[in-house]
């Protein structure tokens, strides 16, 4: 079976979700490119939107509605070839409406998982949990039929793992979508041992057709995306207990955020990227990897806390940022939760915060910030000279970012070295698309 006849019936559960939703959307699309063919017109297409929250379903079509408005306006040349033999469709609005009102008419959301039953492709993004996941492609290979292919959102359990355990004699590749699907580049790809030969290569044409960078994983836990921020996370709540001790853990936490996103120059610091993901997820990520891999204590008791409080962070429907570690206001950390005095602490830069800001030291002159570097010519040279001027100057916030760089690298090396990654490229690769660094970990920087 080819793809497009594949993308004739497609399925995905757990449709309203985080991820769900982006998937959708980028099904929907692909969809009504193949549906507005004049040769395909008279075919049916389906796309089988399915998620047990009938109440989230209901905003499905308003997002799509919007990507796909997007997505036409983006190429609207290629669109307005999709209808040259349309008389009535003149102006591009109506080109426009015209591809959106057929990727629209192409959704069939529901809450029933039957709808999948005629599905050749089945898209699974529900929670990370392995029974949940188990259970459920289970009962869609009960449901399914034999040539149906399954591809998983999972960011860390085993692919290999739920093939055997839901019995898909390898018809389950993994291929995760980093979040938000329809802006996010980046997917992973993990084959495990025994997949079916043409799987890979159908996963491939439809990520080249998505216009994602596929980057191949090896089937162990966490993969390579989550291999180092799981690792990367970690050692900023370790350092953040050390520094606790002198700075307050507050402070700790603080510090730890304000060095991985001024000094590492990333888009966020370490404790908002972990709001931004979700502190339930980061630990959820934690126990599955500490499930698998051996020799390795992959827990944090600051994270356990914080999810033990319920303080979760992630997103709303519509983006923005719930409060988590942080407080947000218009997208912006305010204030950090102090677990010693149970509330949130506000930042302020005359008080605490303030007096923080200056033991970690001045920055380096000439310092820019990671969204000025974005697209910069010669950024290699300007990060060369940036590390080097910055661990020369001795200062706390240097100290403190050559330890993490270095940390972050040993990683990276290791991830290499145990067979998670197929090379060094693979991992900076993965981390420079999915986390947007400027630089990948494996560096000559440290």
């Amino acid at each position: 079976m080819t793809l497009d006849e594949r993308l004739q019936n497609v399925a995905v559960i757990g449709a309203a979700g985080k991820m769900g939703t982006g998937i959708v959307a980028l099904l929907a699309i692909e969809m009504a490119k193949l549906r507005a063919k004049r040769e395909n017109r008279h075919k049916v297409y389906q796309l089988h939107c399915i998620d047990v929250n009938e109440a989230a379903l209901d905003g499905l079509r308003a997002y799509v509605k919007a990507q796909a408005t997007k997505a036409a306006e983006k190429s609207i040349v290629a669109v307005r070839e999709l209808y040259a033999d349309r008389e009535d469709l003149v102006e591009n609005y109506e080109v426009i409406g015209e591809f959106v009102e057929t990727a629209l008419g192409i959704l069939w959301p529901g809450t029933e998982l039957a709808a999948a039953k005629r599905a050749h492709m089945v898209f699974e993004a529900v929670i990370e949990d392995k029974t949940t996941k188990v259970g459920l492609l289970r009962s869609l290979r009960e449901l399914c039929a034999e040539d149906t292919f399954f591809f998983t959102n999972t960011s860390s359990i085993p692919i290999g793992l739920l093939d055997r355990e839901a019995g898909l004699g390898g018809r389950l590749i993994g291929y995760h979508f980093y979040n938000p699907p329809v802006v996010q580049k980046l997917v992973e790809v993990i084959s495990p041992a025994g997949v079916v030969p043409e799987l890979p290569e159908v996963a491939a044409e439809l990520g080249a057709r998505l216009g994602k960078k596929l980057f191949p994983a090896n089937d162990i836990a966490g993969f390579i995306g989550n291999g180092h921020f799981s690792r990367d996370g970690l050692y900023a709540c370790q350092e953040a207990e050390r520094l606790g001790r002198e700075f307050t853990l507050a402070g700790g936490m603080y510090l730890m955020n304000k060095v991985t996103q001024d000094l590492l120059l990333r888009p966020m610091g370490i404790f908002q990227l972990i709001d931004y993901v979700g502190v339930d997820v980061f630990y959820y990520l934690l126990k599955v990897m500490n499930e698998h891999i051996e020799g390795e204590e992959l827990q944090s008791d600051l994270i356990d806390r914080f999810f033990q409080l319920g303080i979760i962070g992630g997103q709303r429907s519509d983006g923005s940022q719930k409060d988590g570690i942080m407080k947000y206001e218009k997208g912006r950390p305010v204030a950090i939760f102090d677990l010693e005095r149970g509330e949130y602490r506000a930042f302020d830069p005359k008080g605490w915060t303030g007096e923080l800001d200056a033991r970690l030291g001045p920055y380096p002159e000439g310092y820019r910030p990671w969204k000025e570097l974005l697209g910069a010519p010669k950024r290699e040279e300007y990060l060369r000279q940036f590390f080097a001027a910055l661990f020369a100057s001795g200062t706390l916030g240097a100290q403190l970012a050559e330890k993490y760089l270095r940390h972050s690298k040993a990683v990276g090396q290791m991830l290499v070295n145990t067979g998670v990654a197929n090379c060094a490229d693979d991992v900076n690769g993965v981390l420079m698309n999915g986390f947007y660094h400027l630089y990948g970990p494996i560096n000559d920087f440290v």
